[in-house]
């Protein structure tokens, strides 16, 4: 591929031009180059505890991320969503590894609109047929695809092959997994009573413990983390 500014030949892997400087579209992949884990269990108090750590360490960037997030979705949540997820994923991941993270990475998941942007979209008519289902399956199907928008922003995937990555994850242990989404569903409800003022620390920390879980269970790409 080649630089669309200066037109310097780039590899397909690179986030910036190396003449120019000028940051690369990412590259999507088709298929997962991966190899899924076998036999892990979910880790829900440690990775929630680990969360909270993180978090808590520093308070006012995250609840400013987290306020910025929230506005955000209020207003345009269908074509914001997935964008905005994987953002927060990618600012939970600067932190995760010690780097700068400014509430401008937000904002970076736009440049994974489209597979973020379809992820959501079925990610949520899934959740909604599965409720339909007597409530249970739709919990099922929401821990399933927990992980997507982590794949698409450290493995470029396209929002189909995410998904079933993700899913490819938590088949291992679907009670485990289905406890973990409803143990982050349980804090966001104290955080909605604590004055909904709770939900600036409550969010971030479920959003931290899935990073944490997506870093333990798949690991992220050495380019993801050279990027960073």
């Amino acid at each position: 591929m080649f630089c669309s500014k200066c037109g310097a030949q780039v590899g397909p892997e690179a986030r910036v031009c190396s003449q120019c400087g000028t940051p690369q579209a990412p590259v999507f992949t088709n298929a997962p180059v991966w190899t899924a884990p076998v036999g892990v269990k979910a880790q829900t108090g440690r990775w929630i505890s680990a969360g909270w750590k993180m978090v808590t360490a520093d308070l006012g960037n995250f609840m400013l991320v987290t306020l910025v997030f929230v506005l955000v979705n209020s207003v345009a949540s269908i074509v914001t969503q997935g964008p905005l997820q994987v953002g927060f994923h990618s600012f939970c991941t600067k932190k995760l590894y010690n780097r700068r993270a400014e509430i401008g990475e937000l904002f970076k998941g736009f440049d994974f609109f489209l597979p973020a942007f379809v992820a959501a979209l079925l990610i949520s008519i899934f959740v909604c047929f599965g409720a339909l289902l007597c409530i249970i399956p739709g919990l099922v199907v929401a821990s399933m695809y927990k992980f997507t928008y982590l794949f698409i922003f450290d493995k470029r995937m396209d929002f189909w092959p995410a998904m079933q990555a993700s899913h490819d994850v938590v088949k291992n242990d679907y009670f485990g997994f289905t406890i973990f989404l409803l143990a982050m569903a349980g804090i966001n409800i104290l955080g909605f009573l604590a004055c909904i003022v709770g939900l600036l620390v409550t969010i971030p920390v479920s959003v931290v413990a899935i990073t944490i879980a997506y870093q333990e269970l798949v690991g992220f790409e050495q380019r993801t983390v050279d990027a960073l």
